[in-house]
């Protein structure tokens, strides 16, 4: 079982993960955006007017979401999928480059067989923490925007989650999870779509 949460950053899916996570017992796969950002040791306000930084780093993070789901293979819950197409959309001119390779065509492939919840936003919700984008309203419903493009594009289905309250987004992703056998998300009339390779590529960061 593959479980995605996808959305603008602000939204709750790490929150909505942990718990999917904690009440399956199946691991959790942690936001590769901070991860990237760590390891690269870069400020998120550099990100924000050095172009060809972003580029590596978005380039980066989508690598990083692929080999993190091969190493998990089969059963995991993510709080991202292809969301940072939509900030690299943003911020850099990656995008034609990404969605026109072999990867990520494999990877939409890869997707179509997993549980995608689409967490939509609320004001209430934003936060400011230094290592995601800036809590500013009209940019969380850019990135919101551009993600339910990418899905509508690509042909993903998923679940639209609008509730604020915690206990209503879980009974919706209860109710779904309850309904969704392992063989039914097979796309392919049951075939089983093998994990997409990642091109192998040497990031640098002068």
């Amino acid at each position: 079982m593959r479980i995605y949460f996808v959305g603008s950053h602000s939204t709750g899916k790490t929150t909505l993960a942990r718990t999917v996570h904690n009440r399956m017992k199946i691991p959790m796969l942690a936001e590769t955006a901070r991860q990237v950002m760590s390891e690269m040791e870069i400020p998120i306000d550099r990100l924000r007017v050095d172009i060809e930084l972003a580029t590596v780093y978005q380039d980066a993070v989508f690598a990083r979401q692929l080999r993190n789901e091969m190493e998990a293979k089969d059963d995991f819950v993510s709080d991202r999928a292809f969301d940072n197409l939509a900030y690299a959309a943003e911020h850099t001119k990656l995008l034609p480059t990404l969605v026109n390779t072999q990867s990520f065509r494999d990877y939409v492939e890869w997707l179509k067989g997993g549980t995608i919840f689409f967490v939509r936003p609320h004001r209430s919700l934003m936060s400011e923490d230094g290592v995601r984008e800036s809590a500013n309203w009209e940019a969380i419903i850019r990135i919101d925007g551009m993600v339910k493009i990418l899905l509508e594009l690509y042909g993903l289905d998923y679940m639209p989650i609008h509730p604020l309250l915690m206990q209503e987004r879980m009974q919706v992703i209860e109710f779904v999870l309850s309904r969704c056998a392992p063989s039914e998300k097979q796309p392919g009339n049951g075939k089983r779509v093998e994990v997409p390779r990642v091109e192998d590529r040497t990031v640098q960061v002068s």
